[in-house]
């Protein structure tokens, strides 16, 4: 049977952003990898629960009945995403504001002497939650370094960083500074071979451009940002059920402690962000039925969907790599080609600041980020620290081929 066409036209239709233009012309969002568009599905169901009655949790009256309800199906759409249950989904404001909370779970536990590991190519999202909890516990940190020519990790090393000390091990699944994805199967196999230790991933990055399946992974515990893949500002956490029910969470006493996962959604959420959730899930699903008609479940859909962006994002990513390669003074960091990355790229330009080509890109009504992206270690690793960092660029599936030829004539008249 033959794959129907990936639906750009109706995809962009779904993003009211995408139709706005400035004094460049219609803008050409490629900032994703800092935060993606909304969908007018998750703008929606977000309007919907607010114009409905909002409510807090727990009451007996038809609105709060509601926001209950609501909640328990953004828990669930979310499992569905990530292949795990709704009891192991923990809605935050951000993913950093929940990795703080579960390094002071874990460390809970940790003793002086003990041992965790961190990454060098890591956001420090994933990074600092992690160096102060091992401060406050005297525990001895780690590092995963970075190889600086293939922007990979030197996981040949990881057997001998582990020991019976080990307590954790925190890595990316994408960096959002140079694309380039993590082996997390062999490096959890890794650990699992060589420790006890736990696993922590952050998947901010890959979760928008690869299909997610905790369950395969057999990692410990994951976090997103669902504003980075077309839904509002939240954070989610998923954690295997086991470990969640045995971390005491630093929480206000009456708060509930079931199922496993709530004791970390501390405070009353954003319902509303969690009802933009649901409703960038249904999108997706969406999606996933376009490009595959005869999926016949949330879990088969999303997955369908996440398909036919990778294969989409692909041909725009071997488009804006060939431009690349034609801009003088121009050098890329991370893989040269699409395999394994996401579709961010980062690169310098000889004679200008990044920050420099980030306003002059700007001007054109070309959204792109200079610096280090709070990818601290990665960009001090490539000795890019003191000279500005790199110029991104990040591509996702609501773009276009017109943009990504934008974007290289834009680059090289500045190069010129």
């Amino acid at each position: 049977m033959t794959t129907p066409p990936f639906p750009i036209d109706a995809v962009r239709a779904r993003f009211p952003a995408l139709s706005v233009s400035d004094a460049g012309g219609r803008r050409v969002y490629f900032d994703a990898p800092g935060g993606t568009q909304i969908c007018s599905d998750a703008i929606d169901r977000m309007v919907a629960h607010l114009r409905s009655g909002t409510a807090n949790a727990g009451g007996a009256f038809a609105s709060s009945v509601d926001t209950d309800a609501m909640s328990a199906a953004a828990h669930a759409a979310m499992a569905d995403l990530l292949g795990g249950q709704p009891g192991e989904i923990a809605f935050g404001p951000n993913m950093t504001s929940l990795t703080f909370a579960m390094s002071r779970a874990l460390a809970q536990g940790w003793q002086a002497g003990d041992e965790i590991i961190l990454s060098r190519l890591d956001h420090d999202a994933n990074v600092s939650p992690w160096l102060l909890a091992a401060r406050d516990r005297d525990v001895t940190v780690r590092w995963i370094d970075l190889d600086p020519d293939s922007t990979t990790l030197r996981l040949d090393a990881l057997p001998g960083l582990l020991g019976p000390r080990t307590r954790l091990v925190a890595v990316g699944a994408a960096s959002n500074a140079l694309g380039t994805i993590n082996d997390l199967r062999a490096i959890i196999d890794t650990v699992r071979a060589h420790s006890t230790a736990l696993v922590f991933v952050d998947a901010v990055q890959s979760v928008p451009h690869l299909p997610t399946d905790v369950a395969a992974l057999g990692c410990d515990f994951l976090v997103c940002s669902p504003y980075k893949f077309f839904g509002p500002h939240q954070g989610v956490l998923w954690g295997r059920a086991d470990l969640l029910d045995g971390l005491t969470a630093y929480k206000v006493r009456p708060a509930s402690s079931q199922p496993p996962a709530v004791r970390f959604e501390t405070g009353t959420p954003s319902f509303e962000g969690q009802a933009g959730v649901l409703g960038t899930i249904d999108y997706l699903a969406w999606l996933g039925r376009q490009v595959a008609p005869g999926v016949n479940d949330r879990r088969s859909a999303l997955l369908a969907a996440m398909s036919a962006c990778i294969a989409y994002e692909r041909t725009l990513g071997e488009r804006l790599l060939a431009g690349l390669a034609t801009i003088p003074g121009l050098r890329l960091y991370g893989p040269p080609t699409m395999d394994g990355r996401v579709p961010t790229f980062a690169f310098t330009l000889a004679g200008h600041r990044p920050s420099d080509i980030a306003a002059q890109l700007a001007a054109r009504a070309i959204n792109a980020w200079a610096g280090h992206f709070y990818a601290v270690e990665p960009v001090a690793r490539l000795g890019l620290s003191d000279s500005g960092g790199l110029l991104r660029v990040g591509l996702c599936h609501y773009n276009e081929a017109g943009e990504v030829d934008r974007l290289i004539a834009a680059l090289r008249e500045l190069a010129a």
